[in-house]
């Protein structure tokens, strides 16, 4: 609520009577012409709610209504706050932080809605027990985003059919041009030119087949599919099955994967994806890493965290590089991630996960003298806000209501 606010007579009024013990709005703070400061308040595009210390609507303006943010009391004539907005209220009166939430509710009691609401919401104190509820409709900028990933994953989906086609035709030839046996006599050059291409196009086939499958990995983590509840996930068994999965091309280049640290941790959420999400990140330093090298994979307890560190002895990343590594297709070193076979996906894949699971990634790196990538991750049960709503629903107020 913006100061020098004056609320109408009814809230005054309302506001004076129910805060019986507790601290009410100064009169000072109430300044300005009559209802100017209330109708700019109604003139916004964006919904503003406020709520007294015990959750009850005190302040609601037209946009708010529209969007169906309010809900019929218990008691005849009265109205209540969305869920959503009591359980933002509560977090911002637990925690003393400002809080910003986005996420798309279906319309309808049913939930049956083809086209959810997307909300940005934004939840601050005012001071004795009142919090000021700002929700902004961003239903349009959803709907293009899903529009954009949908149109991604239907082309992977696509493309998948075609590039398993070409290995196979790819691996068919290599067959055909295939020397019989130590006996056999050379072959001619047209089949030693044929063998070339025909490993090149088996090279660059299983190269897109990677990359169409880390296009739709990404589209499933930027929300095209619903999150799985998270679970109990043991960080001794992820880091088990990292290892499992990247020793064959740790042995290729001959880099000794090494781990470290506390072990019997437990982080929440997707075990698959977590487990993907460190994996990418071994599989990254040891393609950037030297020969006869060791990638270093350290877990450790920090607060109210976990964190897996897997440290290289790599070329290191330039300073400039480092804010830009985790977007989709960047590489800082164009010519590596060829000859590695890199789709410049997988940091932006890490990413995801970490922000899906409540965490973050971050990095630390010297050109020249390795990196040491950190993915950091709850160790308790995310508080999440949209699953302790799972039937909430957005909804045209009564009557009375959109008519206030």
């Amino acid at each position: 609520m913006v100061a020098g606010l004056q609320l109408s007579r009814p809230v005054r009024n309302r506001w004076r009577r129910s805060s019986a013990g507790r601290p009410a709005i100064p009169d000072d703070q109430q300044g300005g012409l009559p209802g100017l400061g209330r109708k700019t308040i109604d003139s916004l595009r964006a919904g503003v709610v406020v709520l007294d210390p015990d959750d009850v609507p005190v302040l609601v303006n037209p946009a708010a209504r529209a969007m169906g943010l309010l809900r019929t009391g218990a008691t005849p004539g009265s109205i209540a706050a969305h869920p959503l907005l009591r359980t933002l209220a509560g977090q911002v009166r637990r925690t003393g932080v400002r809080r910003e939430i986005e996420l798309d509710l279906p319309r309808g009691r049913d939930n049956a809605g083809d086209n959810p609401l997307g909300v940005h919401l934004r939840a601050m104190a005012l001071g004795g027990g009142y919090i000021s509820i700002e929700a902004a409709d961003v239903t349009e900028s959803h709907r293009v985003a899903r529009v954009r990933r949908d149109f991604v994953a239907n082309v992977s989906h696509e493309l998948k059919t075609p590039i398993g086609a070409l290995q196979l035709l790819a691996e068919a030839l290599l067959d055909a041009t295939e020397p019989a046996g130590d006996g056999a006599p050379d072959l001619s050059e047209d089949l030693i030119a044929a063998r070339r291409f025909a490993e090149r196009i088996q090279h660059e086939s299983t190269r897109l087949g990677r990359l169409v499958q880390e296009l739709l990995e990404l589209t499933r983590l930027q929300g095209a599919e619903p999150q799985p509840p998270p679970e109990p996930v043991s960080v001794d068994w992820v880091i088990a099955e990292v290892v499992d999965r990247t020793r064959t091309a740790a042995t290729a280049r001959r880099v000794d994967v090494v781990v470290d640290g506390a072990r019997g941790l437990t982080v929440y959420g997707s075990d698959t994806q977590i487990a993907t999400a460190v994996a990418n990140l071994v599989e990254n330093a040891i393609n950037y890493s030297g020969e006869d090298t060791a990638v270093r994979v350290t877990a450790r307890a920090s607060d109210e965290h976990v964190e897996i560190a897997v440290a290289d002895q790599g070329i290191g990343i330039a300073p400039n590089e480092v804010d830009r590594i985790f977007e989709r297709f960047y590489r800082a070193d164009q010519a590596r991630s060829r000859s590695t076979g890199g789709t410049g996906l997988g940091l932006a894949i890490v990413k995801h996960i970490a922000s899906n699971h409540g965490g973050r990634v971050e990095v630390s790196s010297t050109l020249g003298g390795g990196s040491t990538f950190t993915l950091r991750l709850p160790a308790s049960p995310p508080n999440d806000l949209e699953a302790t709503l799972s039937s909430a629903e957005i909804e045209a107020g009564p009557a009375e209501l959109r008519q206030a």
